[in-house]
Parts: C-alpha cells; sequence; structure tokens
C-alpha cells in the first residue's frame, strides 16, 4: 500500500488519546474508534506512522495492533482472556522441570526458581513443581489468586500479558514483564531456556536463532507498550 498521509499528530479525544492523519483520526482494523488510555503510547503509535515510507510496511505497526486487539477483541470481552491467562498459569513452563538427575534441571533450578520463588511470595500462592511434562493440576488457591490479580488489568494491559504469556508459554514471566524495571531481556532467556540449552549442546541452527530472535523483539515490544500505558 502506499502512503496516503503527510501530517501524523496525537490529539486528546473522549476517554484518552488518538492518532490523526492529516487531520482524521484512525479507527481500529475492526472499525472502531482506536483511542487509548496514555499519551504516551499514542506517541508512540504515530511515530509507527511517521517513520513509514513510501510503502506502508504493515509489519511496522506492533504497537497499534496491540492496541486494536485490545479494543476489538479484549473489550467485549475482558473475562475470556483473563480466563485464558489463568490457563497458561495452570500448565507454566516454569513448573515443569527435567527429572533430578538430568544435567538440565540444575540449570532449571537456578535460572527457573528465583521467578517462581518471587511470584510465589508476591501473590501469597504456591505452585506446585513437577518433574516430566504429565499435567499436574495447579491448587485451586493459585489460580484463584492468579484470576484475581489479572482481574485488575484494563483491556489494554491485558493485550501486553496476552503477547507475552502466549511468546513465553509463561504467565510467571510474563507479570515479571510487564513490572516496573524488569529485566525484559533476562526473562525472555528464561523462556527460552529449553531452546539455548539445545543450542548450546547441539549448534545454533540459523532459522531457529532468525525465528526466536523475531519473537524476542516482539516480547520487548508489548513490555514496552505495557510501559507505556503507566506514562501520563
Amino acid at each position: 500500500m502506499k502512503r496516503f498521509y503527510r501530517d501524523v499528530r496525537v490529539a486528546p479525544a473522549e476517554g484518552g488519546w488518538r492518532v490523526e492523519l492529516d487531520g482524521r483520526a484512525i479507527k481500529t482494523q475492526g472499525g472502531r474508534a482506536q483511542i487509548v488510555p496514555s499519551e504516551a503510547l499514542a506517541n508512540a503509535m504515530a511515530t509507527e506512522w511517521a517513520n513509514q515510507g513510501d510503502t506502508i510496511d504493515t509489519a511496522a505497526f506492533v504497537f497499534r495492533d496491540l492496541a486494536d486487539y485490545a479494543i476489538d477483541v479484549i473489550t467485549p470481552d475482558p473475562a475470556a482472556t483473563r480466563q485464558t491467562l489463568v490457563g497458561f498459569g495452570e500448565s507454566d513452563t516454569l513448573c515443569y522441570r527435567a527429572f533430578p538427575d538430568e544435567p538440565f534441571a540444575a540449570r532449571q533450578q537456578s535460572e527457573w526458581e528465583p521467578l517462581l520463588l518471587a511470584a510465589e511470595a508476591r501473590f501469597g500462592v504456591a505452585f506446585v513443581r513437577v518433574a516430566g511434562v504429565i499435567h499436574r493440576p495447579q491448587p485451586l488457591a493459585t489460580l484463584n489468586a492468579l484470576r484475581e490479580h489479572c482481574d485488575a488489568y484494563d483491556p489494554f494491559a491485558l493485550a501486553a500479558l496476552h503477547s507475552l504469556t502466549s511468546l513465553a508459554a509463561s504467565l510467571v514471566i510474563a507479570l515479571a514483564a510487564i513490572e516496573p524495571g524488569a529485566d525484559v531481556d533476562a526473562l525472555w532467556n528464561a523462556s527460552q531456556l529449553e531452546e539455548l540449552w539445545q543450542a548450546e549442546l547441539w549448534g545454533k541452527e540459523a532459522e531457529a536463532e532468525a525465528r526466536r530472535a523475531r519473537r524476542h523483539e516482539d516480547f520487548t515490544a508489548a513490555a514496552r507498550f505495557a510501559a507505556l500505558l503507566r506514562l501520563s
């Protein structure tokens, strides 16, 4: 698609802020008013439009796509997204470990256990650790606490959390990633621990490395999206 606008600006709107192209307000991909709660986020979205060349690269609209997902998909039924997130918590990657006599178990204990302990302390819950891949349910009190915590997030924060959780296969990591001052790169590496371990053992594969790099960018962008929501 050819670029069809010259001027990009951010303007206040009822309920928040919006991006305007040549004075016209943008709509979401679902046709709704694209209004976001943070001026900082609106500015970041405007930058995505302003940085386009003569031909629009639709893959460059990471913040816009997250905002549209929040408005078009989550806002009509936020409970569905919250339930999906709790489902990730029920089978969180950090809880599933190698058997104790396997070398990888020590690596998991070193890098995953501190994250899980921090989550237990933060939410006042207990997670069941599992050796192997056979599913074991988490305590109902733990799932209820996670659900109650997710209830506090608005659709925009839920959009960031959903993206982070899906990419990391871990609600624990995602919840840590949206906290102020989070070490996002370290959290991403923790989520990729098994793939990194395999690469150390057998060598890196170019296609897998490229795929992981793209997912890392998406993870970082979702964490940044959440950070922009906190700025007023």
